[in-house]
């Protein structure tokens, strides 16, 4: 029987080899796709999460955990059949309008993907508008909203506002952050959670998925 904390050992490592090698074997030793998924490559990521969070590793690392994960995710997506590969939860994310900045973003859309959510990346200078229709043609559990200025940070407001119009406050869970953005602005501006990194931010969102 394979042991899938030694594929979680190998995303954690970056080793893209290793990671390709143990999905196939635990395939040919008759375990489950979704639980090489769950147990093997969101696990590992998770590890990444904590790690990038605590400083202890930095983008170069995630990144190749990242790639790791995704070479082996396209070895196994074809035993996966009409199931597909399973989903925590539906997240639409995206830097606010006139807002050019996207690094951040990109690293906690990264984390989330890799860590089992279905994530949609709306990318930068997204207007008010486009964030709450996406999140109702999604059914998006979580809205990602980013802002690298303290000139677009207002906008994280009036779209929390927009969507409460709309009559979408209730069904989805706001989540923001950015270099500006603190845990008293995201209280002031009546978000649901705040995240300074993404390894913060996969911690953040698999616990508002189970409010």
């Amino acid at each position: 029987m394979s042991d899938m904390s030694q594929l979680a050992r190998a995303i954690d490592e970056g080793d893209r080899e290793k990671a390709v090698a143990l999905a196939k074997e635990a395939l040919n030793n008759g375990i489950d796709a979704s639980e090489i998924i769950s147990r093997g490559l969101q696990a590992g990521m998770s590890v990444v999460g904590d790690k990038y969070s605590s400083g202890e590793y930095f983008l170069p690392d995630m990144l190749m955990a990242a790639r790791a994960m995704k070479t082996a995710l396209e070895e196994i997506k074809p035993a996966l059949g009409k199931t597909g590969i399973p989903t925590i939860g539906r997240v639409v994310i995206g830097t606010v309008a006139g807002d050019m900045h996207d690094v951040g973003k990109n690293v906690v859309a990264t984390f989330l993907g890799g860590s089992g959510f279905e994530v949609h990346d709306l990318g930068l200078n997204v207007a008010d508008q486009t964030f709450v229709d996406e999140v109702r043609a999604r059914q998006a559990d979580i809205l990602g909203l980013s802002a690298l200025l303290t000139t677009t940070m207002p906008l994280m407001g009036r779209i929390i506002q927009l969507l409460d119009e709309a009559g979408l406050r209730s069904s989805v869970k706001v989540i923001v952050g950015g270099a500006p953005v603190t845990q008293d602005y995201a209280d002031y501006i009546g978000a649901d959670a705040y995240a300074h990194d993404g390894g913060k931010a996969i911690r953040v969102c698999r616990q508002l998925m189970e409010k």
